[in-house]
């Protein structure tokens, strides 16, 4: 399944979990959690095991795996709830839970105003 972009913006083929989950040497797959583990240390400020870097296949996937903190993503909840491809074709572009994501993913805002002006530009 090629995931594509998630509901807030990012872009599973850059994400490092994504590609973890792609990598099918063992230990080359155990090096990597190890440094996603510690990129989302200093990232979230927080102390996650390398064990806890599960397989993902993408946010938007409704039978398969995910990683924890897309699991438990509040935004993630809201598109699904509202039934969107992604925020950007929500009507509270960009929200509250949004701002607070692009500032540890700016690139994520990139993505989905190019998405809106898309949009935009097939409506008129």
């Amino acid at each position: 399944m090629d995931p594509g972009i998630s509901y807030c913006g990012l872009a599973c083929d850059t994400c490092l979990i994504h590609l973890a989950t792609l990598e099918t040497d063992i230990s080359k797959k155990a090096e990597m959690r190890v440094s996603i583990a510690e990129q989302l240390s200093k990232i979230y400020g927080t102390t996650p095991k390398p064990e806890i870097i599960t397989d993902c296949d993408g946010c938007k996937v409704n039978d398969g795996r995910l990683f924890t903190g897309c699991a438990d993503c509040e935004i993630r909840k809201c598109a699904i709830s509202k039934d969107l491809i992604n925020c950007a074709f929500c009507n509270d572009f960009a929200c509250e839970k949004l701002e607070k994501h692009y500032t540890f993913d700016p690139n994520s805002r990139d993505r989905l105003e190019e998405i809106r002006m898309n949009i935009s530009a097939t409506r008129k």
